[in-house]
């Protein structure tokens, strides 16, 4: 009678455990669908709002290390939103001006450029390049006409589309001055709201919790702040070094080579191609000068291997490349330009809870099946079968 009443004790447990997973499997999963149509339906307004809390994020280890050497916290916040506005600002101030002038002029002369580098390819014998490649002159004229015309076109519209982005965003008003008093308040109060969404959570979970809002803050810091120091140092560094080259629309590709480097070796290898077809065309047939321009990325790419990459990054992102590049189109097409803003972080948390639920079904009977059982169950299931088979 009391093995009995002790089962049914232990097969309640189970049960109630069970409702109360699913349970909390419904409520997360109805919170992040509510959270979803929020952002959907205001994401034409919450601009300011979400790059205001970015902002926060992003300089919020300033203030506490500002803290730290005997500022008080609304000293420190003050202190680190002028010094930003005014790095912001002069930054804008010097380098609008000369996109908007190197980005003018490469639309102007894509055409040219095509033309130019068009017959610098096909200017060898037909009959060489039929024997070198076994390909007829005149079908690879057109394939590298078709290739060069669809892939600048695509160039020319991402530099448009990026150009007319950042128009519209920096002319927006709210965006100026709604963003600096979010950040302000954000990041004045940022350790407070930490611990009053720390206190809302269930007691019985808050040691999972706290690990798995640690695992997401590693992942979304190392990525914002480390990987975007490195793209925002590697795009100077191009962009310096192109132009010394005397490359045209060096500060335009370099920068563009830096903001995609976030994705490994696609930022560096399509700053590589962009400049040195532009190289062929302005320099040919003066060898140095192009071998010049190769150098700038694969001086940048030893770089950021040995050195930015180890100092900024390290180990600590673990999100990788293929899953952070489908977060940012899958988030963008969704939300716009908000939706590239979370993209991150939405994508460490979803990666960080994914890996955790793998990790729990890995120590669950689930998986295991009865090699984990109690001694008692394991010799009451073998009695169960001996009696079975008698």
């Amino acid at each position: 009678m009391a093995k009995e009443e002790l089962q049914t004790v232990k097969v309640t447990q189970e049960d109630v455990a069970a409702a109360a997973f699913r349970w909390h499997i419904r409520f997360w999963i109805l919170g992040a669908l509510v959270l979803a149509l929020f952002i959907y339906l205001f994401s034409s307004i919450l601009l300011p709002f979400v790059a205001g809390m970015v902002l926060a994020y992003f300089l919020d280890p300033v203030a506490d290390r500002l803290q730290r050497l005997g500022f008080s916290r609304i000293a420190a916040t003050v202190l680190i939103l002028i010094a930003f506005l005014i790095v912001l600002v002069l930054g804008l101030v010097i380098l609008i001006p000369i996109l908007a002038s190197q980005l003018t002029d490469f639309i102007a002369k894509l055409p040219e450029y095509l033309t130019q580098l068009q017959g610098l390819i096909t200017s060898y014998d037909p009959k060489w390049i039929e024997q070198r490649f076994g390909v007829d002159a005149n079908s690879l004229r057109e394939g590298l006409n078709s290739l060069l015309t669809t892939g600048f076109g695509f160039l020319t519209t991402v530099f448009q589309s990026i150009w007319s982005s950042g128009i519209a965003l920096f002319s927006i008003a709210s965006l100026f001055v709604v963003t600096p008093v979010v950040a302000f308040y954000m990041l004045l109060d940022w350790d407070r709201m930490v611990a009053t969404v720390d206190s809302w959570v269930p007691r019985d979970y808050v040691d999972t919790v706290r690990q798995l809002a640690s695992e997401i803050n590693v992942a979304t810091a190392g990525f914002v702040r480390g990987q975007g120091t490195l793209c925002l140092v590697l795009g100077l560094m191009y962009a310096i070094g192109l132009t010394l080259t005397g490359l045209k629309f060096g500060v335009l590709i370099g920068l563009f080579a830096g903001l995609i480097s976030f994705i490994p070796y696609v930022g560096s290898l399509t700053g590589l191609v962009l400049s040195v077809g532009l190289a062929f065309v302005q320099f040919w047939p003066d060898w140095l000068w192009i071998v010049a321009v190769a150098a700038v990325f694969f001086i940048g790419q030893f770089i950021e291997g040995n050195i930015l990459q180890p100092r900024l990054v390290g180990k600590s992102v673990g999100l990788h490349p293929v899953w952070l590049m489908f977060a940012l189109f899958a988030f963008g097409a969704l939300f716009g330009f908000v939706g590239l803003l979370i993209a991150v972080p939405a994508a460490a948390a979803i990666a960080v809870l994914v890996r955790f639920a793998i990790s729990r079904y890995l120590d669950s009977p689930l998986y295991k099946g009865h090699a984990e059982a109690p001694d008692g169950a394991t010799a009451h299931a073998k009695s169960n079968r001996s009696k079975t088979k008698s």
